[in-house]
């Protein structure tokens, strides 16, 4: 989520300065790191449990440049900013209160913040820098709505909601600018797409195809690509796998991760490039995690580890309930 030496000349260089020369040299290139790379973290160095506040309630992760993780809140949509390098962290925005959740979010590279709205059927976008509302859509206008995950690909922010047969999309303009509130896209989703019936969640994790040419989206346990110029969805062929309780999804290369969130685990899927097809070659679970988990929701990538807010729903929300993200090592075979 990315360097002389004189020589001998009159023969009185020295053996040291020549030595320094290169290990100056040497240092200045081990410290370069291309342009919007993000350095992997060395073992054991950073925390393996990061602590959230109290009540927060939390939902999804983004991941930016460096190794700043931000976190909204199901209570009231604040959204908290943590530095992985230290586990320490601050409310940067005040949401709009109970009954405005931040479910899924994704950071661009202009440091906005893009946010599911849940049940307010709404998206919002939050300048992180600042902490200021810079936009908000309303996406839904259903009783029965829950806008769930949120992906950016080149210049389009996509939306599940989960209680619809549809998805939403933010064309972004010239320059990354915003669009108008009617400028809003829906998507109906179609072909082998099966909702689920009414006051249960179907549309959940999103994210694109290895090859860029679609979208996966996990529905009530299933994984299907979606052609985004059309809505139409079909089944990806996992070979017998499930991914049931299917959450939140991250795809790097070839291999995708799908958050099982009340089996506390993460299926660790190799895609075919056009997302048609998968090979389930891994599960993440119990004793991988550094921290104990309960319930993850969403995952995000720094370096070699995966981080996972927990969102505790078997446990009771009150304020001085404890919640926390896990952390688990990618698998290096993968």
């Amino acid at each position: 989520m990315t360097s002389t030496r004189r020589i001998r000349g009159a023969r009185r260089t020295t053996l040291a300065a020549t030595l320094s020369a290169l290990l100056t040299a040497g240092l200045a290139a081990s410290l370069t790191t291309a342009p919007g790379a993000t350095a992997a973290p060395p073992d054991d160095v950073f925390p393996p449990r990061i602590e959230l506040p109290d009540g927060f309630q939390p939902e999804g992760i983004t991941i930016g440049r460096g190794a700043t993780a931000w976190f909204g809140s199901r209570a009231d949509g604040d959204i908290h900013e943590v530095d992985l390098r230290t586990g320490e962290g601050e409310t940067i925005s005040q949401g709009p209160g109970p009954g405005n959740p931040a479910v899924g979010l994704k950071v661009d590279q202009r440091g906005r913040l893009f946010v599911s709205g849940g049940t307010a059927g709404d998206a919002r976008v939050v300048d992180t820098r600042t902490g200021e509302l810079l936009a908000r859509y309303q996406l839904s206008t259903a009783t029965d709505r829950f806008i769930n995950d949120s992906l950016i690909v080149d210049d389009t922010v996509w939306f599940t909601d989960s209680r619809s047969a549809r998805l939403f999309a933010l064309p972004l303009g010239r320059g990354g600018s915003l669009p108008a509130a009617g400028e809003v896209v829906t998507v109906p989703l179609g072909g082998e797409w099966v909702q689920p019936g009414a006051g249960v969640n179907g549309a959940n994790g999103l994210t694109e195809t290895p090859d860029d040419s679609g979208l996966l989206v996990v529905n009530a346990g299933v994984l299907y690509r979606v052609d985004p110029g059309t809505g139409d969805a079909q089944v990806v062929d996992l070979g017998g796998a499930s991914v049931e309780n299917g959450d939140g999804m991250l795809l790097r290369g070839r291999t995708l991760y799908v958050v099982q969130n009340r089996l506390n685990q993460v299926a660790v899927l190799e895609m075919e490039r056009d997302g048609s097809a998968g090979t389930l070659v891994d599960t993440i679970a119990g004793t991988d995690f550094d921290a104990a988990v309960d319930v993850p929701t969403t995952v995000a990538a720094f370096g070699r580890w995966l981080y996972l807010p927990n969102a505790r729903f078997s446990t009771p929300a009150e304020p001085g309930t404890a919640y926390w993200v896990s952390r688990a090592q990618i698998p290096r075979t993968r």
